[in-house]
């Protein structure tokens, strides 16, 4: 089994990447470090020398590196079973105050990238009658939170998305689930001064998605929606 991950190297990414290759499952993985690449692949194989591990380094907010990293996949792979859409960017603001450029940023990188880069693998999933897509939403995708401007517009956008795909193919054999996570440790809260159990663990996301690739071909999981235990800050 083959996954293509974006944003691998880091937070939620990096986490299901690690849960990924713990269980057999090859890895295609993306981030704009190929240091970071370099880093992760070489841990990994270390400790699971039987994977096969590609790595695209790309700034995914750029179409034509999208449709590159598409083409990869489809030459380096013999099949394309899973694709994590986890690429993405926070930048905090008010819609009327943000600064220029700040939804064209978002827009570029946590819907486009998606929308690109499925476009791409889709006929290959279509051909095999199966493939599973994660979207990375947010729990931003459901409820406008202070300070949360056209980030929340990018992941309202991007569970959108999820919902067309889910309807397009669900009659091809291909799953499309939604991710939409409340608060979780990654490099977006580094300096906040909060105790950990406030926030949930990049792991803990990786486990359900796990749980979700785990289910016959006759269920899927549409929405999963993760909160910290004392709810959303």
């Amino acid at each position: 089994m083959n996954a293509i991950i974006t944003g691998a190297t880091k937070g939620i990414g990096l986490a299901i990447a690690k849960i990924f290759a713990q269980n057999g499952i090859n890895l295609l993985l993306n981030s704009r470090s190929q240091s970071d690449l370099d880093q992760l692949k070489e841990q990994l194989s270390s400790q699971y020398p039987s994977l096969n591990i590609h790595t695209f380094e790309g700034d995914l907010s750029d179409k034509m590196t999208t449709l590159a990293l598409g083409d990869y996949c489809i030459s380096e792979l013999d099949s394309i079973d899973i694709l994590v859409n986890n690429a993405g960017v926070f930048l905090p603001g008010e819609t009327h105050k943000e600064e220029a450029g700040s939804l064209e940023k978002m827009i570029e990188t946590n819907l486009y990238s998606a929308y690109y880069l499925s476009q791409k693998v889709i006929p290959q999933m279509i051909t095999q009658q199966s493939g599973h897509i994660f979207n990375m939403c947010s729990i931003a995708s459901k409820i406008a939170y202070p300070n949360g401007g056209s980030y929340s517009i990018s992941k309202f956008a991007l569970l959108g998305f999820s919902k067309v795909l889910r309807e397009e193919l669900k009659d091809k054999g291909i799953k499309v689930t939604s991710i939409l996570p409340g608060a979780t440790w990654s490099n977006s809260w580094a300096g906040v001064e909060l105790p950990e159990s406030r926030l949930m663990q990049a792991h803990d996301i990786a486990i359900a998605v796990y749980s979700a690739v785990q289910m016959s071909p006759s269920a899927v999981m549409e929405e999963i929606i993760l909160r910290p235990q004392l709810g959303d800050l």
